[in-house]
């Protein structure tokens, strides 16, 4: 097996360690592991291929930060035919929360994803994926 050096804070190596004792991990290593196989694995639902999707994905951030901000209104640019709406607001004294609505296709909206975690300084990046194209909501909530 390959050994891999990675950078991170001092506060989510803490809490790396802390998950791994608290859920019986051998160590910080196998959890990386299975983490990185889960993030791999998100959007290889083969259910969702071929299909309409919608996708909601919210990104906070320190509003000090306006890197993030920025990052955030040319991803939504570059991808105009993806994102059918966007909204920023204010959330407490110091965070801003961007949520983005996507119609799209799998490999669209999986890339769109992958360019908002990928941006630095964004605290956290929540997203769901749902298909549209047979959306029956009677049948739904049976």
């Amino acid at each position: 097996m390959a050994v891999v050096s990675i950078s991170m804070p001092d506060e989510l190596l803490d809490r790396l360690d802390e998950f791994a004792d608290e859920h019986g991990y051998t160590g910080r290593s196998e959890v990386v592991r299975e983490a990185s196989r889960k993030l791999l694995g998100e959007f290889e639902d083969t259910r969702l291929e071929d299909r309409d999707l919608m996708g909601i994905v919210t990104v906070l951030f320190d509003y000090e930060t306006t890197s993030v901000e920025e990052r955030m209104m040319h991803l939504r640019h570059e991808h105009e035919e993806l994102v059918a709406s966007n909204f920023h607001s204010h959330v407490g004294d110091h965070h801003c929360m961007e949520l983005f609505v996507l119609e799209g296709d799998l490999e669209d909206i999986s890339t769109f994803v992958g360019k908002i975690r990928a941006t630095k300084d964004a605290l956290t990046v929540d997203y769901s994926v749902i298909p549209v194209d047979d959306f029956d909501p009677i049948a739904q909530n049976r």
